[in-house]
């Protein structure tokens, strides 16, 4: 597979767990980035009430900061740090994630994402901080 490098689409794909999530780009702009994760069912953990596991929903967040720094033309190479909340079990799909740039740093940018389900609740919320260098 090649990729073009200055296709915020391709470099979603360059790895194959990102690709395993389906992430797309459903808006971009200035300042944010919007993607979608369609619904599976292995992304489910508690059968009992179908919710999506934790885990999924952090790397939701840390993937979602971590584009959104690159979008608006910023580096971001590793994560430094990631803060998640979760405010409601994610049982319906598809998620759709909303990053957004809080600071452009020389060696630290941090982005904060918001991630809905798909009745647009609320299901978990974050901030990211991510390398540069």
């Amino acid at each position: 597979m090649t990729f073009d490098p200055g296709s915020l689409a391709d470099l979603l794909l360059i790895a194959p767990f990102h690709r395993w999530l389906g992430l797309k780009i459903v808006q971009q702009s200035d300042d944010h980035l919007e993607l979608e994760m369609p619904w599976r069912d292995e992304l489910v953990s508690n059968p009992a009430i179908g919710a999506a596991h934790g885990g999924i929903l952090a790397s939701l967040i840390d993937l979602t900061g971590l584009y959104t720094i690159i979008a608006v033309g910023g580096l971001a190479k590793a994560t430094a740090d990631l803060r998640v909340d979760y405010h409601r079990p994610a049982t319906k799909g598809p998620l759709r994630a909303t990053g957004q740039v809080i600071k452009l740093g020389k060696t630290i940018s941090t982005a904060e994402t918001h991630i809905l389900d798909a009745d647009g609740r609320l299901v978990a919320s974050g901030r990211g901080a991510y390398l540069s260098a």
